[in-house]
């Protein structure tokens, strides 16, 4: 006799810390109930779940070693996760960790599908699926513009992906085309509705991510600080930033503190004519989707350098270089080049031009329906 369902779907991101891994599945989950809400869904934090509050410590280790040594994060990270991206391999020392745990977590769930947010949890997956010791349909939901060598590739039913290179890379690995669904990094519903910007005073949103730092310090400094522009600066959770801000009392700087609402960070997106923010997935895929031009100004080491030279590539970017020109001179430069806006505006085009006709919430219920 089958074991009764825990969840029809199974969402698996990797650490805590509000990050791209985390809101994609949020609006995997979004989007699947939205078709369906009869279906039983629950996104399982696999470190957590596993070891329980040694992830604080984790998460805490990570994001310290980032900010202290970002040149030896970055050659790491390069090194294990990036180098020969065509050779893939089993990670033996991931699946010691947490294989146990998973497979306790699937006999607990017996869910019928699988999605994966993360490479770690997508690695274990795929071994589980390749034995038969998985019977869930598995997608792997990618959170950056390219696929590190962590994410399980073999066993893996169906793939969301980015960009048309991504799926060119995914064909070349073996991956069939109908198993491939361009959807771009998935971003919530709310971000897809249209919208016309009034005219008014040019504004720019500044974010630095849900951490809310990195590069804030130079990019608010006296040199960048805009003279006609109005700048929204997203503080994250960093309240000392947030703080310090609220206490100039500049006219020309709105600070806003972290935003867990997509309602209220559609509207921001709406008020403001182009976003200066680092190359994290998911707020690049929302600019993306909001047609707002995309200025990047700082990357993380690892997974944001090599997202930025992927979209300078696809052209979806412009890098600001905050040793030249004040911040608002680079900003209108680009606004008074008509030819390189119509070569910006050509290539988002060419990006929404390769993205699946489908929603997200019917490329699901597509795959469910496969299954059965």
């Amino acid at each position: 006799m089958d074991k009764p369902k825990q969840s029809d779907a199974l969402f698996l991101p990797f650490l805590q810390m509000p990050s791209g891994h985390h809101h994609v599945a949020d609006t995997l989950i979004t989007d699947l109930l939205h078709y369906n809400n009869n279906k039983r869904t629950n996104k399982v934090e696999l470190l957590s779940y596993s070891y329980g509050s040694l992830e604080k410590i984790v998460t805490s280790t990570y994001i310290s070693w980032i900010k202290r040594f970002p040149g030896v994060y970055d050659r790491l990270y390069t090194l294990l996760a990036c180098r020969n991206m065509s050779k893939r391999k089993r990670h033996r020392h991931y699946e010691l960790l947490f294989r146990p745990f998973l497979n306790k977590l699937v006999k607990e769930e017996n869910p019928e599908i699988v999605f994966l947010t993360h490479a770690l949890p997508s690695s274990i997956v795929s071994v589980l699926k390749q034995e038969n010791k998985l019977q869930a349909v598995t997608v792997n939901a990618y959170t950056d513009f390219f696929v590190n060598r962590l994410w399980g590739i073999k066993g893996i039913d169906y793939h969301f992906v980015p960009t048309a290179s991504v799926k060119k890379f995914l064909l070349k690995l073996g991956v069939k085309a109908e198993r491939i669904f361009i959807t771009g990094i998935p971003v919530h519903p709310v971000f897809r509705e249209e919208f016309s910007l009034k005219e008014k005073k040019q504004a720019l949103l500044i974010t630095g991510g849900s951490l809310g730092s990195c590069g804030m310090d130079e990019l608010l400094s006296d040199k960048h600080l805009p003279k006609k522009m109005h700048l929204y600066v997203l503080c994250g959770t960093n309240e000392q930033l947030y703080q310090t801000l609220s206490k100039q009392n500049n006219s020309n700087i709105t600070p806003i503190p972290y935003i867990e609402s997509k309602a209220q960070m559609n509207k921001l997106y709406n008020e403001v004519d182009a976003v200066l923010t680092k190359p994290g997935g998911v707020t690049i895929s929302e600019c993306l989707m909001k047609r707002k031009p995309i200025f990047v100004y700082h990357a993380l080491p690892g997974q944001e350098q090599i997202n930025l030279q992927e979209l300078i590539q696809l052209g979806l970017v412009n890098p600001i270089d905050l040793n030249k020109e004040p911040l608002e001179e680079q900003i209108n430069q680009f606004f008074l080049d008509t030819q390189k806006k119509n070569r910006y505006t050509e290539n988002v085009n060419r990006y929404h031009q390769n993205l699946s006709t489908q929603s997200i919430g019917a490329l699901i219920q597509q795959v469910m329906n496969q299954s059965q």
